[in-house]
């Protein structure tokens, strides 16, 4: 049906079950579907050549914007809490309060910073980011047929719009909730606004976000796209939801999660730095194969 779906990288636990609900979105037509995703080793890749590639966090963190001893604080935070968020043996509960805490403290780093916002673009293109190999086509592919694509993240805004944009993908379908800074008249990061969104509470920023998702009703169809059981909750706004296919990126310690993610996601891929699966997929519901 879908060839991409064969191939070594792909793991399912109920193969029958993908490939009903693959069609039953495809019998509903591409003006049902909208897509989810996470952005951080979703759409970027988790690794590149064999090295770690940056989060929107890592972007900055790793940027001549950020002092030695800053940096050295926001190391000790991620080496602190890093195990903790990916410790397959804690409940969500367990790990809620010590996430709103790593977060906490590393926005606070970063505003004591001072960092300029027309300095942002540069960093970016410095970084190491990297969207995962096949991006143009689906981003384009989104695009090209009226598709709304929301990207849910618990990284920084302003970078990842960023990303995307010097990646010539900044789309007019596609929506971001994440973690936007907010500048001083001078143009200095003086907070970040709204509500905290971190890996555990995609989904009251979904429920928060209800007005987002009252506009796409006549959308229940939902493709998602995640890499951490965290962004399993990203739909939880949608009303009336009829069909939702979950894939998910399993990028680093495959053996101890594997199960896990075979038992939350219907799709599981496993080291795969492409979005050549959710390409196929998206051909397919599309009418293009």
């Amino acid at each position: 049906m879908i060839p991409e779906l064969s191939n070594t990288t792909v793991f399912m636990k109920d193969r029958e079950r993908v490939q009903n609900i693959l069609q039953s979105m495809m019998k509903a037509g591409s003006n049902t579907l909208q897509v989810i995703s996470d952005f951080d080793m979703t759409l970027t890749r988790f690794a590149h050549n064999g090295n770690r590639c940056p989060t929107c966090h890592n972007i900055l963190d790793n940027s001549k914007l950020i002092s030695d001893e800053c940096k050295e604080k926001l190391t000790e935070l991620f080496n602190t809490y890093y195990p903790i968020e990916i410790d397959v043996s804690r409940s969500v509960e367990e790990k809620l309060p010590l996430m709103v805490d790593w977060w906490t403290k590393a926005h606070e780093l970063l505003v004591q910073q001072k960092i300029r916002k027309d300095l942002l673009a540069m960093v970016v293109r410095e970084s190491n980011a990297m969207l995962r190999e096949g991006y143009q086509l689906f981003f384009g592919h989104l695009h090209e047929h009226s598709i709304p694509l929301l990207i849910f993240s618990a990284g920084i805004g302003d970078i990842l719009e960023e990303v995307i944009r010097q990646a010539g993908v900044f789309h007019p379908n596609v929506n971001v909730f994440s973690n936007y800074m907010d500048f001083d008249e001078s143009g200095v990061l003086k907070a970040f606004k709204g509500e905290l969104i971190h890996i555990y509470n995609k989904r009251e920023g979904a429920l928060l976000n209800t007005g987002h998702f009252q506009e796409l009703r006549t959308r229940p169809n939902v493709l998602l796209m995640g890499d951490s059981l965290g962004d399993l909750t990203m739909a939880d706004g949608v009303q009336d939801m009829e069909n939702i296919l979950k894939i998910g990126f399993l990028n680093d310690k495959v053996e101890e999660r594997k199960q896990a993610y075979l038992d939350s996601y219907d799709i599981v891929l496993v080291k795969d730095e492409t979005l050549e699966v959710p390409n196929g997929i998206l051909l397919y519901l599309t009418g293009n194969k």
